[in-house]
């Protein structure tokens, strides 16, 4: 696997090089690098989270195979008579151009899937120059050194929603209008054997090859310098809104409602040490341990919200759920029932009668009062170790008691169409997703 300039042979870079009006440079290496350290400490002044990522990347003069700019996540390639022509605002903005690619990890062949390399290239620089532009870092290059692409109608779109629409465009106009500046390098297929350490495999005459273990570790390197850059930042890191999103996806992973609810019910199993239960280990030396009692009684309470919105399909799937993850024990009671303003149906499943608990009856359809939930369990008695609620995330009250028992809310949006899950003021909050709709993502 090969870190290569993609879909541009030696003829087009050639070319793409002489198309270029900047003339040769009399400057060093040593001396284009001097220009290049300045914008960094620019940015590490100006905007931290920029400037943090920009020190990780090692300088390499690839004015031989590269015209302009590029980075494969280690090192910043760059063209001495290109970088010459800019201005030192236009410098670091070269600089976030190239950092961005890394921190969306464009470079990923996987997240480009079978699009079409230089349209998904052209939607990469689109998201990333906007991000700069309304991040406010340096300043765009000027048209008399090389166009850039630009367009103010993409804002906040992902790589993947300008792809589509310059898709479109490309079908409309039969041909490709715009062109990317900068070279993007991207992970073929196939895994080299040398490292980027051997040879000359310096950068010099062309990308440096990688393995692909060193490849997987510069992509994990990178994205732990994001989130430790992005956290020394702070507020002061003028962050684009494309790089704030992936972040909280980042540092707040969404767990799968059936990941959650899984560790949300092991979660009630107790564990200790005491001498009722005898390690095995020390017994044939004559020595008592105390082993490890465990609690498997799993006492749950799940309460279904009828009010309208939730599909007798989704409550199939979910006590399909709940049942597939209670066959995986020995003893549980669950208590379950269905409400609107009171309670309906209420029943208890244990080993039993499990095979019952998917041909549950549904009872109700008014309106949504959770707090008749956290009353009923009072009135009879019941204070189970976790109570599970499916619902739309409406109540015409309050959300119930929050000091009672620990709550784990499944929240389906769509009944009312609203744009954002409506999220428990206690407890844990998680979006419910139909299996056939997760399947099609």
């Amino acid at each position: 696997m090969t870190y290569s300039a993609i879909k541009e042979d030696d003829s087009t870079v050639n070319k793409r090089m002489q198309s270029l009006n900047i003339p040769e440079t009399n400057k060093s290496s040593k001396e284009i690098e001097e220009i290049l350290i300045t914008a960094r400490i620019d940015m590490l002044m100006t905007a931290p989270f920029f400037g943090n990522l920009a020190t990780r990347l090692v300088l390499v003069d690839a004015t031989e195979w590269c015209p302009t700019a590029a980075t494969d996540g280690k090192y910043f390639y760059y063209n001495r008579h290109f970088t010459d022509a800019l201005y030192p605002e236009e410098v670091v903005w070269l600089f976030g151009h190239e950092i961005l690619h890394c921190v969306y990890d464009h470079m990923d062949p996987n997240r480009r899937g079978d699009r079409n390399p230089m349209l998904w290239n052209i939607a990469n620089d689109y998201v990333n120059n906007l991000d700069l532009e309304y991040a406010r870092i340096g300043e765009r290059i000027r048209k008399q050194i090389i166009e850039v692409c630009f367009d103010t109608k993409y804002k906040d779109m992902t790589s993947e929603e300008v792809y589509d629409k310059i898709y479109e465009k490309m079908k409309e106009n039969g041909q490709i209008v715009e062109v990317n500046f900068d070279m993007h390098l991207d992970r073929e297929d196939g895994d080299d054997e040398g490292s980027g350490q051997e040879g000359d495999n310096d950068g010099t005459k062309g990308p440096v090859k990688f393995s692909a273990e060193e490849k997987e570790n510069i992509k994990q390197e990178f994205q732990n310098a994001v989130m430790q850059s992005a956290k020394a930042a702070g507020e002061a890191g003028n962050l684009p809104s494309g790089v704030k999103r992936m972040l909280d996806k980042l540092l707040n992973p969404q767990l799968d409602w059936r990941q959650l609810l899984a560790m949300q019910i092991q979660s009630v199993i107790r564990s200790d040490y005491n001498f009722n239960v005898v390690s095995r280990k020390g017994l044939d030396s004559g020595i008592w341990l105390p082993g490890m009692d465990r609690e498997t009684t799993i006492d749950v309470a799940i309460f279904i919200d009828l009010s309208g919105s939730i599909l007798d399909e989704m409550v199939r799937d979910f006590l399909s759920e709940v049942k597939g993850i209670m066959d995986q024990y020995n003893d549980y009671r669950i208590h379950i029932a269905c409400f609107d303003t009171s309670v309906h149906n209420p029943q208890v499943f244990t080993p039993h009668n499990m095979e019952e608990f998917e041909d549950y009856d549904l009872v109700g359809g008014g309106g949504t009062d959770f707090n008749c939930c956290f009353d009923w369990m009072k009135e009879e008695g019941i204070q189970p170790k976790k109570m599970i609620m499916f619902t739309d995330g409406y109540p015409f009250g309050s959300w119930g008691d929050e000091t009672y028992c620990d709550s784990l809310f499944i929240v389906h949006d769509g009944g009312y169409s609203r744009s954002q899950t409506p999220e428990a003021p206690f407890g844990i909050t998680v979006k419910y997703t139909r299996t056939e709709q997760k399947e099609a993502a």
